[in-house]
């Protein structure tokens, strides 16, 4: 009998074990991430239980709605992976970027609790775009993957270009958010009804795509 180290590594076998290694990769560093968000809940001590609960409820909001819209960029960058037939080095680097910018959440959430603490309104414009960045990397590597790397060829094109457009407008959604926090109202309401008819689209492809499946 053959032993197992003599038989030869096939190609497919290479890139299931890419592919599994990048997968644990993702999944340890949003674990990871969303822990230490909590880490960050580090409010100060007031004088009496009602000065306790208001030093309590900024953190915990800014902590729950971090919380999941990180899972969220979770949910989405598990259905990339999930449509993918196999990666290639450019799909590698694109989902080193989406976790890289996933990484800094911790950092950013920090920003802004020191930041609300202060009545500063940088916080929120950095927390902003940096969400925003992890959505423009989400789209990118949707976008590679089933346009140009073709790496997902079972996803039909007007549903990819559906969770494309969706994946984008959400980012132009907290791009918005960003120009608002830096006092440029006018351009956050352009950019807002932009996103509005990217959103519109996207539905529109998703109701196109149900009714050929």
């Amino acid at each position: 009998m053959e032993s197992n180290h003599q038989l030869p590594v096939r190609e497919h076998h290479v890139h299931q074990r890419h592919f599994d290694r990048l997968v644990m990769l993702s999944d340890g560093v949003f674990a990871i991430a969303l822990t230490l968000s909590a880490v960050e809940l580090k409010p100060e001590e007031a004088a009496g239980a009602h000065g306790l609960i208001a030093q309590w409820a900024t953190p915990l909001l800014i902590y729950f709605l971090s919380f999941f819209i990180v899972g969220g960029v979770w949910m989405q960058h598990r259905r990339v992976l999930t449509h993918l037939r196999h990666v290639d080095t450019p799909m590698t680097l694109l989902t080193l970027a989406v976790l890289s910018m996933v990484s800094l959440m911790p950092v950013v959430i920090r920003v802004l609790l020191t930041a609300a603490n202060g009545e500063s309104g940088e916080g929120m414009l950095i927390y902003a775009l940096a969400l925003m960045a992890n959505y423009l990397c989400l789209a990118a590597s949707w976008g590679y993957a089933s346009f140009i790397g073709k790496l997902a060829p079972d996803v039909p094109a007007p549903r990819a270009w559906s969770w494309l457009l969706r994946d984008l407008f959400v980012a132009v959604l907290f791009g918005a958010v960003a120009l608002f926090s830096a006092h440029m109202k006018l351009a956050a309401v352009l950019l807002c009804v932009a996103g509005v008819g990217v959103r519109f689209v996207s539905g529109k492809l998703a109701r196109r795509a149900d009714a050929v499946a």
